[in-house]
């Protein structure tokens, strides 16, 4: 009789963990601020249970289906144009924030940026697999396995992989939306780096990049007072440093085993978006160090099975989407959690699977589910 294979229990467990989780976290960091603007305490807790349903469906949908089928031009270039289309669209919409990021529909707004995370992820295995194939099979040796001399020909493999790359983060950055521009760049560079990318190139890259983040940075008001905040945030206590300082009061007060779940002070007014971007500060208030280091553990053991996957595995496009996908939960868990804990500077990025957000909780676990797919034929 065939061995029934099942997919990462590890992997499922973490992620379920996570989403019980932020559905807790977020009743408890956005009740009272819910009930002063729609009646109701409970406003922001059934929207966020809408999408995490409609996300766990999506999950349970691409855990069963081959992740090998997403191996086809069609669906791989239809996918990007559509997130293209998308990205363009948002600039002929009313702005949000004072931002083109937000398609809004009904009761609901949908964020093109998080398709373009998986859109990246999907565009660069598919071409860096094909790619690898169509080369011949020599290399040198690394700790990831050989190194494809494919990637050294910039004209017919580097250039038209990194230029849909670089036109997706254009859009992104114009939004105005650094930070997961930023967070796309490190998705698409730890990819590259395990398909064999020698150094020298993310040399050129980091060199190349230096002049224009400079002037996105210290020649755009708002991010230049929030670098500035990050280095000294009490010298603006009342305007740029104000939310970091906020940050970290809730999280000092929490001390190790917290002030108690809905008992927290700060999130009644003074923390902005504790519910969105600032959850981990809430969760450190109200549950301590002792729930602050059990989510950043589940994150952990997220990295950890989800590398593991992309170890095991031979095909090139499995491993591909495998790290894309890891990396894409955990480097976005990273920024959040740094940025809490003043190791950052101030970015919107939010927790993953944890944080308020519909299309970032639906994104995410659509991936995971791909994600598990891949365990699924590894195991």
């Amino acid at each position: 009789m065939a061995k029934r294979v099942s997919v990462d229990r590890w992997l499922f467990t973490v992620t379920m963990l996570l989403v019980f989780v932020g559905l807790v976290m977020v009743f408890s960091a956005s009740a009272v601020m819910a009930r002063e603007r729609f009646g109701s305490p409970y406003a922001f807790l059934l929207k966020q249970l809408i999408w995490a349903s409609a996300g766990l469906i999506a999950m349970v949908i691409t855990m069963r289906l081959d992740y090998r089928r997403y191996r086809h031009p069609a669906l791989v270039f239809s996918f990007m144009g559509l997130t293209t289309l998308l990205l363009i669209s948002v600039f002929f919409l009313d702005r949000s924030h004072n931002t083109h990021r937000w398609i809004h529909a009904g009761g609901f707004s949908f964020q093109p940026s998080e398709l373009a995370k998986p859109a990246l992820i999907l565009f660069l295995a598919y071409f860096l697999e094909s790619r690898s194939r169509a080369a011949p099979a020599s290399g040198s040796s690394s700790m990831l396995g050989s190194t494809p001399n494919f990637l050294d020909d910039w004209r017919n493999t580097l250039l038209p992989a990194v230029t849909p790359v670089a036109a997706l983060l254009g859009l992104i950055v114009l939004q105005p939306d650094l930070g997961t521009a930023i967070a796309c760049a490190g998705v698409a560079a730890c990819i590259f780096y395990v398909a064999g990318l020698r150094l020298r190139y993310f040399g050129y890259a980091f060199g190349a990049s230096l002049l224009p983040l400079y002037f996105l940075i210290f020649h755009v008001s708002f991010r230049r007072d929030r670098i500035l905040a990050f280095m000294n945030p009490y010298a603006e206590r009342q305007k740029a440093g104000f939310h970091l300082i906020q940050s970290l009061i809730a999280v000092g007060t929490g001390g190790i085993t917290g002030t108690g779940l809905m008992e927290g002070k700060q999130k009644l007014f003074y923390l902005p978006e504790p519910h969105t971007d600032f959850i981990f500060a809430v969760t450190a208030e109200e549950l301590g160090l002792v729930g602050a280091m059990f989510v950043v553990m589940l994150f952990a053991i997220f990295l950890w099975r989800g590398m593991r996957t992309s170890w095991r595995t031979e095909d090139l496009f499995g491993r591909y989407l495998a790290v894309g996908i890891t990396t894409m939960v955990v480097l976005q868990a990273f920024i959040n959690i740094s940025v809490v804990l003043g190791m950052m500077p101030t970015k919107g990025i939010p927790l993953p699977l944890v944080s308020y957000g519909g299309s970032s909780l639906f994104v995410t676990l659509a991936c995971v589910g791909v994600l598990l797919n891949i365990t699924k034929q590894t195991e």
